[in-house]
């Protein structure tokens, strides 16, 4: 058998050298091996996991941990998978919650932005800046249905229209507009816009001059009507001069005694329409239908007063007579007939005044016993006598 020759000049076999590589290999598989990095990562956490287990082999229901000897009474190791669970619901319920009251609140700041400067500031900006919505065309017609509901928002001293559908009326003699004049009942044109403009005239000086307000003699308003109308005069003056429940000039003018109250403002709200039509023989009849907002408050200095919003209606018919045919005075105005019906006062007009009913007075007097009413619901007649209650104000 050949032999191999090594450096060393020893001779080994063939045979020799393989017996000993097989003797290596041997050694080599029953030697321990050094573990990877991945299986020792798995062992680690297997390790981990059996210490875990052998920890919690003391807990009871709900993950409550039973007190070691160790351990301070009512030690807790944290929470339990189910309450992690249960909050981690909860928190993403929260977080739901808290994204729609977000949104919520952004579409109000977009919609009212003023809510929200309002609770910040603690003030309310004037109506004029308060305002978003625009506001209505004139009344035409009567309409047929009340005005829409609208958010009922307490009136303040810097918007005193507030919560209210007046918020959307005109402000003062703008909201009695004088319509088209044509020749009507056997007058000319120019008549009838004549007696047009002095029923305007009338219902301004009646309901809206500063002077009549505050209980002054409506001298502007009485100086278009006919003196010579049978007893209307006599009256008139009799209510101004001696009011009672029987003559009460509040029935014709709008009037609040300023000892006891004043107005918010120099703006009061108006709606509502006027026609020509024709009536007897010789009759123009002017027949209007009008309300009136007055946001009124006590004569304090506090800055906290309440705001009160007398709300007035009146309908009233003028007759304009040709002197021919009537004992009448030409060009004045005759009272055909008129009613009238206010709202947020007290039952009665006492001393010819209307007296606004602020939630801090006591109670005196007649106490509303009829039905409820809209004040703004302009669709219906004034029906009848008597104190009801209102459904807004």
């Amino acid at each position: 058998m050949a032999q191999q020759q090594h450096g060393d000049g020893s001779g080994i076999s063939d045979e020799e050298w393989a017996r000993f590589g097989a003797e290596v290999a041997r050694e080599r598989a029953d030697a321990p091996r050094e573990p990877s990095a991945r299986a020792r990562m798995v062992t680690e956490r297997l390790r981990r996991e059996e210490e875990e287990r052998a920890r919690s082999a003391g807990r009871g229901l709900f993950g409550r941990r039973r007190p070691a000897p160790s351990d301070p009474p009512g030690w807790r190791t944290g929470p339990t998978w189910q309450e992690t669970r249960q909050r981690g619901r909860a928190k993403r319920g929260l977080k739901a919650a808290a994204a729609i009251a977000c949104i919520a609140a952004l579409a109000v700041i977009v919609v009212r932005p003023e809510l929200v400067i309002d609770r910040l500031t603690g003030e309310t900006r004037d109506g004029a800046g308060s305002t978003s919505a625009a506001p209505l065309p004139a009344e035409s017609v009567r309409p047929t249905a009340p005005p829409p509901p609208v958010d009922p928002d307490r009136p303040t001293l810097k918007d005193p229209f507030r919560g209210s559908p007046a918020l959307q009326w005109a402000d003062g003699e703008a909201g009695i507009e004088v319509p088209a004049a044509s020749a009507l009942a056997g007058m000319s044109q120019e008549q009838v816009a004549g007696a047009l403009a002095k029923a305007k005239t009338f219902l301004v000086a009646a309901n809206l001059d500063p002077a009549t307000l505050r209980g002054e003699r409506p001298q502007a308003a009485l100086a278009l009507l006919d003196p010579r109308q049978p007893k209307v005069p006599e009256q008139v003056e009799r209510s101004l001069t001696r009011p009672t429940k029987e003559d009460d000039p509040a029935t014709l003018f709008t009037r609040f005694d300023p000892a006891e109250v004043r107005p918010v403002g120099d703006v009061v709200k108006v709606r509502g329409s006027m026609r020509a039509e024709a009536g007897d023989p010789g009759e123009l009849r002017v027949v209007a239908d009008y309300t009136f907002v007055y946001p009124m408050t006590k004569p304090t200095t506090a800055e906290d007063r309440d705001v009160q919003r007398t709300i007035v209606r009146r309908q009233i018919t003028f007759s304009l007579l040709d002197p021919s045919r009537w004992q009448a005075t030409k060009g004045r105005l005759q009272l055909h007939t008129y009613d009238s019906e206010w709202s947020n006062v007290r039952c009665e007009a006492t001393g010819g005044f209307l007296h606004p009913d602020f939630p801090q007075d006591v109670a005196d007097g007649p106490q509303p016993s009829g039905p409820a009413v809209d004040p703004y619901d302009r669709s219906r007649d004034i029906e009848g006598e008597g104190c009801g209650t209102i459904t807004r104000s």
